[in-house]
């Protein structure tokens, strides 16, 4: 059996996925705005890597230490980046591994001047600040100059390259002109306190997109952090373009039973495997159909869109998804193989599971 008659199975279309690169990175040069390709998404799938790696991006990033080692045993050659602020005790790895790191904090700013120090390398920083997102970031401007100042005198192993900011991913805050010309403001206070110019400013990640592409981003901003839109072609608040492949990834998942059942549990009802209230409708007995993918695989079963119309996502447990397939019920039986598009959660969740295979199509 070869790897492309198991399942489930999570397949991503490299031809496409370099269309959506190449597209997007086109456009934010359009605008003077770089990439920094992002593939934590895809806990760095060595063949998405190669993709980004390939494309000559200034940095790779992921928020997991393990992934950039693994990227530094693959021998990218792009530089990498951890775009999750570290740990005081995961310093000396990071300045081994990383070439630079997002940085909210002055006493981890010493620390790994002292860690960098010991491994006799230079580390580049990203200094993030809180616009009001409430995730990392110095919430003072004042006090981000002022580490930027000690950074650039004082932290000799440590180069400072610019100036981020973080929004939607905690507090769902919308990229807008306001913050991203609040950003563009301090990378000028930045500058004018060092004595010169900075190289990032990173204005978000991809749910920032849609400002390069409508031509509202403040020209200061010279940076982007993307992997959502790169890897599913969209991103929240409503940045769906219509240059973008959206079935970059494929989910195929066998099904391993199909028949008629009533559509409304039988019995008295109580909290499902995960300790919820289900919600179900009764509609009757139909056909429902039970693949060999669950919860524990992909995470949200409305994260799940079938590629056959007709088919209609119920829910599911840890193990299985439930079907209704009553409209297509003569199209599908036991042993079929059904794909699915997926979401950018449930891809995170799906390259992360042992038991999904992951093949690729060139």
């Amino acid at each position: 059996m070869n790897g492309r008659d198991r399942y489930p199975q999570l397949e991503v279309d490299l031809g496409k996925l370099k269309e959506n690169l190449t597209a997007l990175r086109e456009r934010c040069q359009d605008s003077f705005v770089g990439i920094i390709g992002v593939v934590k998404g895809v806990n760095a799938w060595d063949a998405v890597v190669r993709v980004f790696d390939e494309a000559g991006l200034p940095y790779l990033a992921t928020s997991r230490l393990d992934q950039l080692g693994k990227l530094r045993g693959m021998g990218v050659r792009t530089p990498l980046m951890l775009i999750r602020v570290p740990m005081l005790s995961e310093l000396d790895d990071m300045v081994r591994i990383a070439d630079a790191s997002l940085q909210s904090d002055l006493t981890v700013l010493r620390a790994a001047d002292a860690a960098a120090a010991r491994a006799g390398k230079t580390h580049g920083v990203l200094l993030m600040i809180d616009l009001g997102d409430l995730r990392e970031g110095f919430w003072n401007a004042e006090e981000l100059v002022d580490a930027a100042v000690e950074v650039e005198t004082e932290l000799r192993h440590l180069h400072l390259l610019g100036v981020g900011v973080n929004l939607s991913c905690y507090g769902s805050i919308r990229p807008d002109k306001r913050n991203m010309q609040g950003l563009s403001s301090l990378a000028v206070d930045v500058e004018r306190a060092v004595g010169r110019p900075i190289e990032l400013v990173s204005g978000g990640a991809s749910t920032s997109t849609y400002m390069v592409l409508d031509g509202t981003m403040p020209g200061r901003v010279n940076n982007l952090r993307l992997g959502e839109i790169l890897l599913v072609g969209r991103a929240n608040y409503g940045c769906d373009p219509d240059f973008t492949h959206k079935d970059v990834f494929t989910l195929r998942a066998e099904v391993v039973e199909c028949r008629d059942k009533p559509s409304f549990p039988v019995g008295q009802l109580t909290v499902d495997a995960f300790g919820r209230v289900g919600h179900y409708v009764d509609r009757g007995v139909r056909r429902r159909a039970i693949i060999d993918v669950g919860k524990v695989d992909y995470g949200d079963p409305a994260d799940l869109f079938p590629r056959m119309a007709g088919v209609e996502v119920l829910g599911a447990s840890s193990d299985h998804t439930i079907l209704d397939v009553e409209a297509v019920k003569d199209r599908i039986k036991v042993g079929d193989v059904l794909e699915f598009g997926v979401n950018y959660a449930s891809l995170v969740n799906l390259t992360n599971t042992p038991g999904v295979e992951l093949v690729t199509k060139e």
